[in-house]
């Protein structure tokens, strides 16, 4: 039996204007991954609803008169703080719709994706009060200085792996910045983000700083074409973002694009071999895999692969695949039966192809064969150009290859059109710090993997992207410069 819910699920509505509304579209279902269950019906937004939801972001951040405008800075990050804290004080319930919209383990969702979401509000409440221009010398008869201003309405739509927390990504910032924002979730996972708009209206968010609208591509279409919207900011598919740039050409939006990768995972022989064998399962199984950082490709030095992969293969057999709401739990279930057939398909690619399957490889049975579950899976063998090499497969699937030295694994790492992140596992530090120039890749990390901060700026290099989330660097993102000359 399935660990029973706690929380109650209400049928989605659209937050427009600070009001939940029905909206004027269809409804479509929303799926709980780990029984095939449908757990809500969920407002699809029509165009007629996107322009009502952007119309009401246009108000309010035009109003000069507005509650708004007239928030100060200070107040702004205030709200912000608040934010945060009605999401630690509804944390239990916040992970409970997560896992059961998305199918990833309790664990991760309470422990920390929800934390970090707090962490993010906290972070750009602190940067409210310090976005600021300059003063420049020029000519003695001139007083010149710029000023950072919020672009306007901002276009937030994220993907469905981190739903509430990729969120916090596009709108701490955007607020802080004094935007305001239409945000789409994605439509498989719709229920924390939904259930996070109550919390920023308690927390005092004026109508229409933030409004909320569901649907699938046809709504982030027309919120991409929208006129009234300045900037796009998504999390999703390169695929997507490439449509996404086309799209938003005809307006001269500007975009920032967080996609996708296939980092690679480097261990080398002189590497602490059972905390870079933890690294690289934590890497590629953490989020089910389903996570765009993933370290989906491993590269093991030569001289240890026969040691270093017997012990990934036999740590991988301990990894409790099971109900997402077990706490013990630490593989869930894919997010959708789309993505696990998507997933199957690459694993059948690669026996084709000629890799070794050393793991998994199989869909897994919990609690009867509704749940969409695959087994952690593991192939040996892989050569670079093999198609579970280059592709992003966005599940529990590793390819594992080998190299001499540091010379041929930089080559082979860079032979990929993504650059997202990266890891150097090695006990040698000068080691470590060449091969970080070379790889390239928006992230490095070194003796360890997928850690994260609000503090540090993430974003891809390539096919993987453009700007940066997180960090100060989101804020230019948020912001348009603007120079005032002044003659005296």
């Amino acid at each position: 039996m399935l660990t029973a819910t706690k929380t109650n699920i209400s049928p989605g509505k659209l937050l427009i204007n600070g009001q939940w509304v029905e909206g004027s579209g269809k409804s479509f279902d929303t799926v709980n991954p780990a029984t095939g269950g449908v757990l809500t019906q969920i407002a699809e937004a029509s165009a007629k609803d996107v322009d009502q939801a952007v119309a009401a972001a246009r108000k309010a951040f035009e109003d000069m008169a507005g509650p708004w405008r007239k928030m100060s800075a200070s107040e702004r990050g205030k709200v912000l703080w608040r934010i945060a804290d009605l999401v630690e004080a509804n944390i239990e319930e916040l992970a409970e719709l997560e896992t059961l919209d998305n199918g990833k383990p309790i664990f991760e969702s309470r422990y920390v994706d929800m934390p970090m979401v707090a962490d993010v509000f906290r972070y750009f409440a602190g940067w409210a009060t310090k976005i600021h221009g300059e003063t420049v010398n020029t000519f003695s008869n001139a007083f010149t200085y710029t000023l950072r201003e919020p672009i306007g309405v901002v276009g937030a739509i994220v993907a469905w792996n981190f739903p509430l927390l990729l969120a916090s990504w596009k709108l701490g910032p955007a607020l802080a910045c004094g935007n305001t924002v239409v945000l789409k979730p994605a439509e498989q996972t719709p229920l924390s983000v939904l259930r996070f708009g109550d919390l920023a209206l308690e927390a005092g968010l004026p109508p229409g700083v933030l409004n909320i609208i569901t649907g699938g591509p046809e709504t982030g279409a027309a919120l991409v074409r929208h006129p009234g919207v300045d900037k796009i900011a998504f999390t999703g598919s390169t695929v997507v973002g490439k449509e996404i740039m086309r799209a938003g050409a005809d307006t001269l939006k500007r975009v920032t694009l967080e996609l996708g990768g296939k980092s690679p995972n480097i261990v080398f022989a002189d590497s602490a071999m059972d905390s870079a064998v933890k690294g690289a399962l934590n890497g590629i199984f953490y989020g089910k895999g389903e996570v765009c950082c993933a370290g989906s490709r491993l590269f093991v030095e030569k001289k240890v692969e026969d040691e270093f992969l017997s012990k990934l293969v036999e740590y991988s057999k301990k990894i409790k695949l099971g109900d997402p709401l077990d706490p013990k739990t630490r593989l869930g279930a894919i997010v959708s039966e789309k993505q696990m057939q998507s997933v199957l398909g690459y694993i059948e690619a690669g026996k084709k192809e000629g890799a070794t399957l050393l793991a998994g490889g199989k869909r897994a049975a919990v609690n009867g064969d509704n749940g969409y579950f695959i087994e952690p899976t593991i192939f040996g063998g892989v050569k670079n150009d093999m198609k579970i090499a280059q592709e992003e497969i966005f599940g529990p699937v590793l390819a594992t290859l080998t190299f001499d030295d540091i010379d041929e694994v930089a080559a082979l790492a860079n032979e990929n059109v993504y650059g997202l992140a990266s890891a150097i596992w090695t006990n040698d530090i000068k080691k470590a710090h060449q091969l970080s120039r070379r790889l390239k890749a928006g992230t490095v990390w070194i003796n360890t993997y997928g850690v994260m901060d609000a503090a540090l700026p993430f974003g891809g290099f390539k096919q993987s992207g453009f700007g940066r989330d997180l960090g100060m660097d989101a804020l230019h993102h948020y912001t348009e410069l603007k120079t005032v000359w002044m003659n005296l």
